[in-house]
């Protein structure tokens, strides 16, 4: 099978950095300088992995990420020159995977690749899963939640929490517990990045009493599915 990574980046310098990096791992680097030529070139080789720069002319890497992500889910780092918290979540919210900020070391973002290609192969034996609770069934092969028979509309972090949570029913799980279990590294996640994904599964899934279930929050410690005896 053919190791495509997809490096989308106007930076010349940083491609020939990055490309080199890649190779070393035994990857084969795609390279595109704007974001339409991202988009082409993945529609044509299906990469295992995306790098998008977010300040890319013609179509910046958020729009790229929104493009793909209403066809697939393979794993997408952003790069960007901001730290801003807005950037960060924004990126995570639209459906990238993770995401670096300038200037970075190539040794910790081909660490991240290979953390996010594990967590992706890891998964495959759960691909053919569904899991139900009264109210609540996740098929995680097709990436759908419904609830009270109705779909409902997450971004694929949201829905890896909910199906982590939700086949642990009872379990505690720390902020660093989520971040290791579904970003797939333990030393580059930020806490509030999962804080702010169980505030919007929850406020997309409008918890209520109708529901027997419910995403609880144990302070000091994290989160667990908790099952409500009624």
């Amino acid at each position: 099978m053919d190791k495509y990574i997809l490096i989308a980046d106007d930076n010349e310098g940083i491609l020939d950095i990055l490309k080199t990096y890649a190779e070393k791992e035994g990857f084969m680097p795609l390279l595109a300088h704007d974001g339409l030529e991202a988009i082409d070139i993945f529609s044509k080789y299906h990469p295992l992995l995306l790098l998008l720069d977010v300040m890319m002319p013609k179509k910046d890497g958020f729009e790229v990420c929104r493009e793909i992500r209403q066809k697939s889910n393979v794993p997408i780092i952003m790069i960007t020159a901001k730290g801003e918290d807005s950037d960060r979540i924004m990126g995570l919210d639209i459906g990238a995977d993770d995401y670096i900020v300038k200037p970075f070391s190539p040794g910790e973002v081909m660490a991240r690749i290979r953390a996010i290609l594990r967590r992706v192969d890891n998964s495959n034996e759960d691909n053919k899963k569904v899991t139900q609770h009264p109210g609540l069934e996740i098929n995680i092969a097709e990436y759908e939640v419904k609830v009270n028979g109705s779909p409902v509309n997450l971004t694929k972090k949201e829905i890896e929490i909910l199906w982590l949570l939700a086949t642990n029913p009872g379990k505690v799980f720390s902020r660093d517990n989520l971040l290791d279990s579904v970003w797939g590294y333990e030393y580059f996640g930020d806490a509030r990045t999962v804080d702010t994904h169980i505030k919007r599964l929850r406020a997309k899934i409008d918890i209520s009493d109708k529901i027997s279930w419910d995403i609880k929050t144990i302070w000091g410690v994290g989160y667990k599915f908790e099952v409500k005896h009624v």
